[in-house]
């Protein structure tokens, strides 16, 4: 499935991962040596065989749910049911709760009306809310048809303080307008089923109002649960096909299984690649640019799993959300001439030949004959190829994949890499990735602050 310098997902479509630019040519450059790389994917034999291992044992959920299939049935008949006679389908969910959906939304046009055999406007438009605030919270509820309008609430524990307070004025909201009756078919959540010993706040309301729920996979927590039915309503909601998505994934986990050692393991190849710059070439940042507007969500999501995941005692290195071509005119300035401790990963989707064409008479007028005859995509790949090489010229560490068809199945295989990867980097620095103490000790606090006043 992959080589240790340009490692490839051969799912379909093929991504492809290359790893030259961080790889050491001449003494001096922050960049890693084969032989360190080598060594790091080493220690990532115990890793393998652990995952492997929990795999066949079911043990490690987010290593199965690719291959599950039973929830979607169920998620599908929820969202047909929720959006019978809606114009407009509202998500709120923060942290993980939110990002994953938002990432496969937008791959199929997350804020644009849906479009289904033909008939414009047959899915309702879809909006996201996943930071509380209060002027943007009243706005969202006065700014729409409360009628033609439904809302889905996803909290894994119940107990999201940000997501419980949007539940709860939405639902006053409605009662307000005279919708109190209507609230059991206008909301949906999606939470932890009851567990002895535990509290759902959500699920102890919802079920007093008789709203319906779907459950929150108990296994898989909020930044891994995008291939979850936390993920896949929205896609879904946005018509995308929620099984593509996971066959994508699935086919990121059976490479990872077929192979026998690290280096032929996309995600372990990527994970002692960064580890490795960090600790032996002193980078600090981790910067994730893609080159397609539907991939933005994607780098947002990533900056999520990988800071909370290994940000622990004292480890971990710091990733930032970018975008291409539009940071290049921002950003780029910092990663090229800034602090040199920084490593970038370049996601580029095929787009030589397609969008629109540029006239080459106005070209020519525009003192720009080198555009005449290209298309929109003929300049964004020769950015985003441009970019990786200027930025290699200037020393920095630098990845690339490469996508044929930013589809579905593209997708799923890049959120499940990434999820891998970040499993692996954390077996390297010999931490646990699933967990977030100083998260929870800020809820802790706010709900402290809260009872006082």
């Amino acid at each position: 499935m992959s080589e240790t310098r340009s490692s490839g997902l051969r799912t379909a479509p093929r991504m492809i991962q290359n790893i030259d630019g961080c790889l050491a040519h001449a003494a001096g450059e922050r960049r890693l040596p084969e032989a360190a790389l080598q060594g790091w994917l080493g220690r990532l034999q115990p890793a393998l065989d652990d995952l492997k291992r929990r795999h066949a044992d079911g043990s490690l959920a987010v290593l199965t749910i690719a291959s599950d299939s039973a929830d979607i049935a169920i998620a599908e008949a929820a969202l047909a049911k929720l959006c019978q006679g809606a114009r407009t389908l509202i998500f709120f969910g923060t942290g993980g709760s939110g990002l994953g959906g938002q990432t496969l939304a937008q791959l199929g046009g997350w804020n644009l009306p849906g479009v289904t055999q033909g008939a414009p406007h047959s899915r309702p438009r879809t909006r996201f809310y996943d930071n509380l605030d209060a002027t943007t919270l009243a706005g969202a509820l006065e700014g729409v048809d409360l009628p033609a309008t439904r809302f889905v609430f996803t909290s894994k524990s119940g107990g999201t303080t940000e997501t419980l307070t949007q539940a709860i004025v939405t639902i006053s909201a409605l009662k307000a307008a005279g919708l109190g009756s209507k609230v059991p078919s206008m909301l949906l959540g999606i939470t932890e089923p009851d567990m002895p010993g535990r509290t759902n706040g959500l699920r102890a309301l919802f079920s007093s109002l008789g709203i319906p729920m779907l459950d929150h996979h108990t296994g898989i927590g909020g930044r891994f649960s995008a291939l979850t039915n936390v993920g896949l309503l929205p896609a879904m909601a946005r018509g995308l096909d929620p099984r593509a998505i996971r066959a994508g994934a699935q086919g990121v986990v059976d490479a990872m299984l077929e192979a026998s050692t690290p280096d032929a393991v996309a995600p372990a190849i990527g994970a002692a690649t960064m580890v490795g710059l960090s600790k032996d070439c002193g980078i600090r940042t981790l910067v994730m640019m893609p080159y397609s507007d539907r991939l933005g969500k994607f780098s947002e999501w990533y900056v999520q799993l990988w800071a909370e995941s290994l940000g622990k005692g004292g480890e971990g290195t710091s990733p930032i959300p970018a975008l291409g071509p539009v940071d290049q005119h921002s950003q780029l300035q910092l990663f090229m001439d800034g602090p040199p401790e920084i490593a970038i990963t370049l996601v580029r989707v095929a787009s030589r030949g397609t969008g629109p064409a540029i006239d080459p008479a106005m070209a020519a007028k525009s003192g720009m004959d080198f555009l005449g005859g290209k298309t929109i995509g003929d300049v964004v790949d020769a950015q985003s190829h441009a970019v990786a090489e200027a930025l290699m010229k200037a020393g920095r560490a630098v990845r690339t994949i490469d996508i044929d068809k930013l589809d579905e199945h593209a997708i799923g295989a890049l959120l499940m890499h990434f999820m891998l990867e970040t499993i692996f980097a954390g077996a390297l620095l010999k931490l646990d990735p699933f967990d977030q103490p100083a998260v929870e000790l800020a809820k802790i606090l706010t709900k402290e602050r809260l009872s006082q006043r």
